[in-house]
């Protein structure tokens, strides 16, 4: 870890000196004597009254710990899974790196966009992420990862029974990696409704798909720029709202849907649309390792994995826990992590002289800024800093003509040291 920081920072330093199966059923008939509002949250008709919240909710909320045979079952389960290869061994692509781990540590940079030729470890290494993400409370067996605190990330059902004043058992879990396969269906992404049920019984039998599974948690699609149009279509309406809503035959059910989204992919496959490349808060640019030595260690590490997982992933253990501590201990510090008003005017400066759209770039900047500082161990964001993340948050919205290619930071770079200088 000390490496990717490290390096980062020097190199900064020296620029700037120059399907879930469960069924959840929800009730079509308003309680007696509200009248239904038109807006459907959660496919549950709420009573809209002007001037007051439309989430009256009374939180109610139980911790539960596992009992020692659900413990039991969660550590078969885990020790059944394929095993993963350690983050902390893998060698190189340090802007790789360091963009993930500063979505982990604040979700709200918007995900990060991973380009670069076949074979350099991009899925690999967005895979070994699962082991450091930390855990996060949730409503027990709730097939959206509800909030217990937060009504704008619960589900319907946690929804309704937090209105009604009923307890809810929060249990903690560590932030769930969803991957999105290219072959994926519509219904499948976006969960599907049992219309028969619905015509029939007057109920609303809703089956979640993957934008469920993936609240407050990360969605990976390899090979994100041979995703079938309609499903980007799907992705940016998501991304955008942060709520999936599924319409079957004047149904509306809609539930959140925030999620770190995470994309990779090889340029020379063909590129991004823009609408769906601005979604990505980062973008990280990955190259083959050309120093042989490093090559050479690249492959014997690989070869060790192959041979005896589970005693490779043993010996990197004490690193990778040292990572998840550091991880968990820049989420604690980023509220306190704050940066002058003169830096954030000179970022904004920056956006506007290189003629970047919206506000996106100016505030994904900021935030990664701050989330290194945390990272870093620090409270107060510097200006190398800003040149560490700046490129990887403006590089890939330079682009106005869908023919271009991504710049490469340097342009990001230069008007970077113009500016600040």
């Amino acid at each position: 870890m000390a490496g990717i920081v490290g390096t980062t920072a020097i190199l900064a330093s020296k620029r700037f000196s120059s399907h879930s199966s469960k069924t959840t059923s929800f009730s079509l008939s308003p309680a007696p004597g509200l009248s239904l509002g038109r807006k459907f949250y959660g496919g549950i008709g709420l009573p809209l009254r002007k001037g007051r919240s439309q989430f009256p909710i009374a939180n109610v909320a139980t911790e539960i710990s596992p009992s020692p045979e659900q413990a039991q079952k969660l550590t078969v389960s885990k020790e059944s899974q394929r095993p993963v290869y350690p983050f902390a061994a893998i060698v190189g692509q340090d802007e790789m790196k360091l963009c993930l781990l500063l979505n982990v540590i604040d979700p709200k940079i918007g995900g990060v966009m991973i380009m670069g030729d076949r074979g350099t470890g991009k899925s690999t290494t967005v895979r070994s992420l699962v082991d450091l993400l930390p855990e996060i409370k949730v409503v027990a067996s709730d097939p959206f990862n509800s909030d217990p605190e937060d009504a704008e990330l619960q589900g319907p059902e946690v929804r309704e029974k937090l209105m009604k004043g009923e307890q809810v058992p929060v249990v903690l879990t560590k932030i769930n990696m969803v991957d999105l396969p290219l072959g994926a269906t519509e219904d499948r992404v976006c969960g599907t409704i049992d219309i028969e049920k619905a015509l029939t019984e007057g109920v609303k039998a809703f089956e979640p798909g993957l934008l469920a599974k993936a609240n407050r948690g990360i969605l990976y699609v390899d090979e994100v720029n041979l995703l079938d149009d309609h499903l980007v279509d799907v992705l940016l309406d998501s991304a955008a709202s942060g709520w999936n809503t599924v319409e079957r035959e004047g149904i509306s059910i809609s539930h959140p849907a925030r999620f770190i989204l995470i994309g990779s992919g090889n340029p020379e496959e063909g590129e991004l649309r823009p609408q769906l490349l601005d979604r990505f808060g980062m973008h990280a640019q990955v190259g083959t390792v050309k120093d042989a030595e490093l090559r050479v260690k690249i492959v014997e590490e690989r070869a060790r994995f192959d041979r005896n997982p589970k005693e490779f992933r043993e010996s990197y253990k004490a690193e990778q826990e040292k990572l998840q501590q550091q991880i968990s201990s820049a989420r604690n510090g980023l509220p306190s992590v704050t940066i002058d008003h003169d830096l954030r005017v000179k970022i904004s400066k920056v956006c506007a002289e290189l003629n970047v759209d919206g506000l996106r770039g100016d505030i994904v900047t900021n935030r990664a800024a701050r989330a290194l500082a945390a990272l870093k161990g620090r409270d107060k964001v510097t200006a190398e800093d800003i040149a560490t993340v700046i490129p990887n948050c403006l590089r890939h919205r330079l682009r106005k003509d869908p023919l271009e290619s991504i710049d490469s930071g340097l342009l990001v770079i230069e008007k970077f040291y113009e500016v600040f200088s």
